[in-house]
């Protein structure tokens, strides 16, 4: 599962303090049983004091493996812990979908 393989990569590169995965594919038009859309929120003290886009880059380069294939769209959340307590350890929900039709 394209979940479980995620949480193990990033967990063995990072001292990840808080780690959520999700397989949002049921949100979009996809087959049912799709690992096509993926969010992640990750808070690890690695992101402290790098921009977004380094944070990003330092995800992907773990996962870029895992993420060739199926998957079509990742939702990154990226936080220090100081970030992370800031917002109550809450993050934007991802948007319904758009595109595509039935």
């Amino acid at each position: 599962m394209l979940q479980d393989t995620i949480i193990e990569k990033l967990t063995a590169a990072f001292q990840i303090q808080h780690l959520e995965v999700e397989n949002e594919s049921h949100m979009h038009n996809v087959e049912p049983g799709s690992e096509s859309h993926i969010r992640i929120v990750a808070v690890a003290s690695i992101f402290d004091g790098i921009n977004l886009v380094k944070r990003h880059k330092l995800v992907y380069k773990h996962l870029s493996d895992a993420l060739d294939g199926p998957v079509h769209a990742v939702s990154l959340h990226t936080f220090s812990p100081t970030e992370w307590l800031k917002k109550n350890g809450e993050t934007t929900p991802s948007p319904d979908c758009l595109g595509g039709s039935s």
